[in-house]
């Protein structure tokens, strides 16, 4: 652990003022968000912030009923909570590495459990994965991103983008699946042998294959997903 003084301290850690974007990496798994105006962020995700800043939980029928719906079918903690007013606002989720992603007219699912915050300028919908419901106990459900604006997603350690192209498909593990092009849309295959009845459980039964051309990023982490059905 590094030793500091106090002024030594605030030296190595004091936040960066120079950067005015609206997205804005403050630390490596510290979102900045230069707010004047409104920004969706996943709920419980502020860390802090300055200046005068509201925040309300995403009202359950505010998106209309197939929304509503496909939240409550999903089971997961994938509430939204609107920051609005003008300020610094801070937002981080369980120490995972930040990713800002600018889209320019073009689209891009995040798995829900990775989605930190976005532009409310971007058109969004939830994806259920129903194929694979009954296969894994998480990550069933995806959101679509689509616009121009910025994107915030989060992972474990340093993510990787796999290029997707018409003569490679690629092949990934649904829990370490961060992200892909929203014009692809994965299939699941099931690899059922002797490996996944002796303690890993977590996946290499089930794989999502991308098909086309585009993108999907992955991170070094398989991380696992229940709903809340599950936890009560």
């Amino acid at each position: 652990m590094s030793k500091y003084s106090i002024q030594e301290l605030i030296q190595q850690t004091k936040q960066d003022d120079s950067e005015r974007g609206f997205f804005e990496l403050e630390t490596p798994r510290i979102l900045e968000v230069n707010l004047n105006g409104d920004v969706w962020a996943k709920t419980g995700s502020m860390v802090s912030y300055t200046g005068d800043i509201k925040f309300e939980r995403e009202g359950i029928m505010e998106h209309g009923l197939g929304k509503f719906f496909k939240q409550a079918f999903s089971g997961e903690d994938t509430s939204l909570m609107s920051a609005n007013g003008t300020g610094r606002l801070y937002l981080a989720e369980q120490g995972k590495k930040v990713t800002i992603i600018n889209l320019q007219n073009e689209s891009l699912t995040v798995n829900g459990n990775d989605l930190l915050a976005f532009d409310k300028n971007l058109d969004w919908d939830i994806n259920m994965m129903k194929k694979v419901a009954g296969m894994m106990a998480g990550g069933i459900f995806n959101v679509s991103l689509e616009g121009t604006g910025p994107a915030a997603i989060t992972s474990h350690y340093e993510p990787l983008t796999l290029l997707v192209r018409p003569e490679e498909p690629v092949i990934t593990d649904p829990n370490a699946t961060v992200a892909w092009s929203g014009h692809l849309e994965p299939e699941f295959r099931t690899d059922i042998n002797v490996k996944t009845f002796f303690g890993r459980g977590s996946g290499e039964s089930v794989q999502m294959e991308f098909k086309g051309e585009g993108f999907v990023i992955i991170q070094p982490y398989e991380e696992v997903y229940y709903s809340s059905s599950n936890n009560s």
